[in-house]
Order: C-alpha cells, then sequence, then structure tokens
C-alpha cells in the first residue's frame, strides 16, 4: 500500500482529477464519508464544519449524501473562490435538505457542538498548516471540548500530513476517513493518537495514478500481507517448511528462549531448534515439548561456536540475541558465528549489545535488526532518539551500515535502505515483557521460508501487531507475551477475511 506525503497527495491528486475529472471525485468522496455516519454516530443530528477549500466541499458532498431522517446542518466558510467540485457538492447538499449556515461566533460554538451526535471535520485536508489559526483555532477547541464523536475528513485538523507534528488545539477524532491514499503523518505519533479508526477510501485511485508520484513509504494491508505469506506445498517436508535455528537463553532469562521458539514454530517452521547455553539447556528442554534444544558451553567460545555452526547446517536461518549473557565469552560466540554463516540472521536484544560493536559484520548479509528506541540509541551512538526523529535516523542509519533495520515503538518503522515500510497493526497488549522475542522467532521462520529480509520483518511485525489484538480481545486485561504465539492463528483467519466495509478499508 502506497504512503504518501502532502506534496505527494497534493501531485496524486491533480492526476485523478485530469483522469476522472473533480466533481466526480468529490462525489465519491462524500459516498464514503457518508458510508462511515452509521457506524460512529451516536444519534441522528449530524453536524459538518467545512474550511474554505476541497476538504469543506467533501464535507458537503457527504451531508447530500444522507437521508432525510438525519437532521443535517453545515456550518461553512465561503470565503474565496469555490470550485466547480464544490459548488456542485453545495448544490446538491441544499438540493437534499442540508442547512447550510455560516461558521458560528465563539459564543454559539459549544452549544452547536453538544446538541450534535456526530460532528463531521471538513476542515482542512492535505493543505493543512499548524498550529491552527483562528478563526479555525476556536471551532477545533470547541469541537474537541465537546466530547461529540468527530469524523474527520482526509486527517484530522490540527495534525500535519506529512511529519505526524500535532498543534495546538487539536481534533481527536473517533475516526478518519483518508482518499486516495494514507498520508504518513497518520501513521505517526504524535498524529497517530489523534486520528482514531483510520479508514482508507480508495475513490477510483489505483496504482496507475499513485505509483508515479509516490515516494519512500509503503504499508503493508491485509491482501499484501496474504501474497506475500509463504505457502507450504502439500509434499513439504518438515524442515522445507522452514528450519530456524534460534540461539536465545540464558540461565537468568530461559523464558525469552522458549517464547522466541514458541513464536518462531507457531509462525509455520517445521522444525525449530534451539541453542542454548549447557546449564540453561536442560530448563528450555522441560518447557520445549515439539523443538529441538542443543547446548554449548559458554565457557568456551570457540567450541561453542563450531557446536553451533554443526547445528546451523541442518537449519535455514538464524535468530539470534533473546535472554543472551552479555558476557565476553557470550560476546565472541555471538560475532563468531554470525561472521561464519550465510545464513539469514535476525538480530535482536543481547545480539545487538554484542554486534553493536562491529555492524560491518553483517554487511552484505540477509540480515535485520530488531532495536527498540534504547538499543537503537546505542547502536547509532547519536543520543536518545526522539519521536519526531526516528524516520530521517532510521533512515541514516541504515544508509550507514546497509542492514535492514525494524525499529520497535508504538509505530514500528522497517527500512530496507530503499524504502521504509510503516507497521500498521498493534495493540497496547503487546507492551509487555517477552512479545519482541516472540516477533523475533516469527522473523527467523520467514527468513527460513525464503522471505527477503524486509519482506520477512514486515509480515512479522503485522502479523504479531494483530495477534496482540487477538489476545487483547480475549483477555482485556493480563495478556502476556506467551498469549501471542497461540493467537498468531485466529490473527491469521482475521487477516484472511481483509477488513472492508462497503469498498472502505480498515487500516487500523
Amino acid at each position: 500500500m502506497y504512503v504518501l506525503t502532502a506534496d505527494e497527495m497534493r501531485r496524486v491528486d491533480a492526476h485523478a482529477v485530469e483522469r476522472y475529472g473533480e466533481v466526480a471525485l468529490m462525489r465519491a468522496a462524500g459516498n464514503a464519508v457518508a458510508r462511515l455516519v452509521p457506524r460512529y454516530a451516536r444519534g441522528r443530528r449530524i453536524i459538518a464544519f467545512a474550511g474554505a477549500g476541497n476538504n469543506g466541499g467533501d464535507a458537503f458532498a457527504a451531508l447530500a449524501e444522507l437521508d432525510a431522517t438525519y437532521e443535517r446542518t453545515i456550518y461553512a466558510d465561503q470565503t474565496g473562490a469555490r470550485s466547480a467540485a464544490r459548488a456542485d457538492a453545495e448544490e446538491r447538499a441544499r438540493a437534499a435538505g442540508v442547512t447550510i449556515a455560516p461558521l458560528p461566533d465563539p459564543q454559539t460554538l459549544a452549544h452547536c457542538c453538544a446538541e450534535s451526535d456526530l460532528i463531521i471535520d471538513g476542515i482542512f485536508g492535505v493543505g493543512a498548516r499548524i498550529p491552527v489559526r483562528e478563526p479555525y483555532a476556536a471551532i477545533v477547541r470547541a469541537i474537541d471540548a465537546s466530547k461529540v464523536p468527530v469524523l474527520s475528513i482526509d486527517i484530522p485538523t490540527g495534525i500535519d500530513p506529512t511529519t505526524g507534528r500535532i498543534g495546538d488545539p487539536v481534533i481527536n477524532a473517533v475516526a478518519t476517513v483518508t482518499l486516495g491514499a494514507p498520508k504518513i503523518g497518520l501513521f505517526l505519533d504524535p498524529a497517530r493518537l489523534c486520528a482514531g479508526d483510520l479508514w482508507l477510501a480508495p475513490i477510483g485511485f489505483d496504482a496507475t495514478i499513485i505509483a508515479p508520484h509516490a515516494g519512500r513509504f509503503r504499508a503493508l494491508d491485509d491482501r499484501e500481507f496474504a501474497t506475500l505469506f509463504p505457502q507450504r506445498p502439500p509434499e513439504s517436508e518438515k524442515r522445507g517448511a522452514g528450519a530456524p535455528l534460534i540461539i536465545a537463553g540464558s540461565d537468568e532469562f530461559p523464558g525469552a528462549a522458549v517464547l522466541c521458539a514458541r513464536g518462531a514454530a507457531r509462525a509455520g517452521a517445521g522444525y525449530v531448534t534451539v541453542a542454548a547455553p549447557r546449564s540453561t539447556a536442560k530448563v528450555l528442554r522441560a518447557h520445549l515439548v515439539e523443538q529441538v534444544v542443543v547446548a554449548y558451553n559458554e565457557d568456551k567460545p570457540s567450541q561453542a561456536i563450531k557446536q553451533i555452526l554443526e547445528a546451523a547446517r541442518r537449519c535455514s536461518s538464524i535468530g539470534i540475541g533473546p535472554g543472551l549473557s552479555l558476557s565476553s565469552e557470550m560476546g565472541e560466540i555471538v560475532r563468531g558465528v554470525v561472521s561464519a554463516t550465510d545464513l539469514p540472521i535476525v538480530a535482536d536484544a543481547s545480539a545487538l549489545h554484542h554486534l553493536g560493536k562491529d555492524l560491518s559484520l553483517l554487511r552484505g548479509k540477509r540480515a535485520v535488526l530488531t532495536p527498540h528506541a534504547g538499543e537503537f540509541a546505542r547502536l547509532n551512538g547519536k543520543g536518545a532518539l526522539k519521536e519526531e526523529e526516528r524516520v530521517e535516523r532510521l533512515r541514516a542509519f541504515v544508509a550507514q551500515y546497509g542492514i535492514t533495520t525494524l525499529l520497535k515503538g508504538h509505530v514500528t518503522l522497517i527500512d530496507d535502505g530503499t524504502l521504509i515500510h510503516v507497521n500498521t497493526s498493534g495493540d497496547p497488549a503487546l507492551a509487555t515483557a517477552g512479545t519482541g522475542d516472540v516477533l523475533t522467532g516469527m522473523i527467523a521462520t520467514f527468513l527460513s521460508q525464503g522471505l527477503a529480509p524486509v519482506d520477512a520483518a514486515r509480515e512479522a511485525a503485522f502479523w504479531h501487531g494483530r495477534a496482540g489484538t487477538a489476545a487483547r480481545k480475549e483477555r482485556p486485561v493480563g495478556v502476556i507475551a506467551g498469549d501471542i504465539p497461540e493467537k498468531l492463528g485466529a490473527a491469521l483467519i482475521e487477516i484472511q477475511r481483509t477488513r472492508e466495509t462497503d469498498g472502505l478499508l480498515r487500516i487500523y
């Protein structure tokens, strides 16, 4: 799925207008917004606020599509020149019985909002600038203070559609209908927290219109996930279905290895092998019934490297790092294994600590790094990672080292040096110890099944996030990392259903 900046979207819009005509596009946009009104309205009184441009025109078009059982009022800025599409939308709204009024004065704003059952935000589109200026700032403050559900058109007023930064004031929508293609700012914090449920209304924008103008951002949707998902041939044997080697665990953190191995197995691997220090292996064998556990002596790094590489000869990928010790001996083992293998690798947790001293060991290999913000800051060596710096610092890091990197966070980003993929799934339930270990095992499985590092990382992140959502539906409080592998099957079934409603695609 293409994800666009504001400038890219403006060029796409111009291209679409040439093909379809502005009036037809605005009618399609209004129809898409109107289809979501019954889902979010808490009654029949609908009001809209329309800015002076075509985003306001979309609000007129939406109210024109609603039947007369709704009480519909639009407060509109009628200054400036109107496009032909907006004029058409206004005429259709008037003919449909919509009450059209000027923007209310500050004294009546609160009453207008409080008396409604849904507010449609059609103030600004991709041309938005923050902070919002008067008289719109007063309108935004009144809308937000009313606590009435808000359905925003394209983007909530008060956010930057490219950077994801928010101004003061800003609308906190219950849902946003983004038109044509999603804007990158809707995926980035803090704007993502203001968008509510995000729906995409394609309104006829296909790849032939979008692709010539699309830049560096992409995101998986349900359909593309299913397209990339490895299919297990009927005649495949167990190793042919994926045989990851998980190098994980220590006396202090044996559970990390268990979670990683189970994540790999539930992601579809046919044969999972776990390599662990000898003292830890006994514990792991008590918990890992279906997986093979091989032991090595951490105190003898040269011997351990040979033992692990021997096990790797029968495997097709390596997942390394969860729960490993930070000892100098383990560092020698991690670097020795990584430098000597040609298998695709996903490195996480303690492996990032050990490899951070010499990331050149991964250059040219099929590899994925999976740091969280703190680990990334240490790898990057440029100080704490601020939210607004994540995109550019990730891009610079990958350009420097040439390693596909999955940067964890509320919004997970995956960069392979060509494109930045924004993960659209995720759930607060994943904010618990050990879920990252599960993700590492899943990536290792996808690598073992032949996916490229960037595809393995984005497929795993997307599925992992949806499993978190599935787990929270069953257990609103108290989801633990061990629940995530067990919910991968349910999440996959949900993904395969493709979340569409009347031609609208639910993104998050």
